[in-house]
């Protein structure tokens, strides 16, 4: 039993934020219907590293369990009529598409309204419904530029960086669920049905709310980034990655003091916790150097002794053996359609002390597609007939 038990969702969501909120509900119990193209959608037919197991992309891995697949012909009639005997009996309605996108097929939030008065309607975009930017692409690494993400990542010595994964689609899926859970609330105590709208552009600020509100507010700075090692423009020093003889470790804000107990740095035992801040660069040169003649397993008893806040730094290779992953649970091993062994990250969050089960690993293009029509009302006659037309697909392919 999940909290969503009972909610139904229909995802017309491609790429990742949408898909992987999608997601989300469907690991909390709704039943998720995902309305893709007779193609597929993007993110089964394209993966990350261009890695398929057993023709599943990676990228459906991420974002594809706990829902079930209908394929659909959206550009013909039959099609769009299919879809709304679907909205009649949905509680939600989710798109990431460039804002008007379903207005063209004839299935504008109006019409969905009108076939369902009580549906929610979630959109997600890159930049909001309207404004001058709202027709642009929204990719996560275009919003890093513009958000100052990536201005404010890197060194001050070396420029802007990227940062290498892409959060901000994984935080837009967050704030996605936060406002279509709130609406199911607010439509059960109330009665009323809400628009759910979250843009990635706002999404990437809310991801720096600290030190965005910190720099609109006044804060000192001497640049957008750290410099001497520092991680970040705004922390006290030594907080950032500092290289051993054979390896690197993290370092966060720690007192002068206890740094230079551990790293025999005499010069800072009278330096004060301000100083930190008022001589970061001095500081973080100073353990930079400390660091850089120890070992990686000398550097870790050191800062351990003097109760130093730190951490190895790590590549994925290691999170598998990790003791506290392991613990939590954070992965969960399956097999894809074909049998093959895949392996997902869990929900990561937990519920009485429990994670959501994987009731559905992701299906191929169309897996439920008779099924789903007939909870809808179709008869089995009406059924053949749109699939011979073409105009919906059942298949057990996991590509377009």
């Amino acid at each position: 039993m999940g909290a969503l038990d009972g909610i139904r969702v229909l995802s017309f969501n491609h790429f990742l934020s949408g898909p992987a909120a999608a997601q989300h509900l469907g690991d909390l119990g709704a039943d998720v219907i995902a309305v893709e193209p007779l193609t597929g959608a993007f993110q089964r037919n394209w993966a990350v590293g261009n890695r398929f197991v057993d023709d599943t992309s990676v990228n459906h891995m991420t974002t594809g369990r706990n829902k079930r697949s209908i394929a659909v012909d959206l550009k013909a009639p039959e099609g769009i009529a299919a879809v709304k005997r679907l909205i009649a009996n949905a509680d939600v309605v989710m798109e990431n598409f460039r804002p008007g996108t379903l207005d063209k097929l004839g299935l504008s939030e109006e019409e969905m309204r009108r076939v369902n008065p009580a549906i929610i309607y979630a959109t997600t975009t890159g930049f909001g419904a309207d404004g001058p930017y709202a027709k642009r692409p929204g990719q996560d690494i275009l919003l890093q530029a513009m958000s100052g993400l990536a201005a404010h990542t890197g060194s001050m010595e070396h420029g802007p960086v990227a940062v290498g994964s892409v959060p901000i689609d994984h935080h837009a899926a967050a704030l996605t669920v936060t406002g279509i859970v709130a609406a199911l609330f607010e439509r059960q105590r109330t009665g009323k049905a809400r628009r759910v709208e979250v843009n990635m552009l706002q999404a990437a600020m809310d991801l720096q709310g600290e030190s965005i509100t910190a720099w609109m507010n006044g804060a000192e700075h001497d640049g957008p980034r750290g410099s001497d090692g520092m991680a970040n423009w705004f922390s006290p020093a030594p907080y950032g990655i500092y290289a051993t003889t054979d390896g690197f470790v993290m370092i966060s804000m720690s007192k002068p003091a206890d740094l230079a107990r551990a790293l025999d740095l005499p010069e800072f035992l009278e330096f004060s916790e301000k100083d930190g801040f008022d001589r970061r660069s001095e500081v973080s040169r100073k353990v930079g150097e400390g660091m850089a003649a120890l070992s990686t397993d000398q550097a870790l008893e050191k800062l351990a002794a003097q109760g130093v806040w730190h951490e190895v730094v790590q590549d994925y290779d290691a999170l598998p053996a990790n003791p506290q992953v392991r613990h939590l649970q954070a992965f969960t091993e399956a097999k894809t359609q074909g049998g093959s062994p895949m392996v997902m990250l869990s929900h990561p969050v937990r519920y009485d002390g429990v994670a959501p089960e994987v009731r559905l690993t992701p299906q191929p293009l169309g897996g439920q597609t008779r099924e789903v029509l007939a909870e809808a009302g179709f008869a089995d006659d009406e059924i053949d007939t749109l699939l011979a037309a073409g105009t919906v697909v059942q298949t057990d392919r996991m590509r377009g």
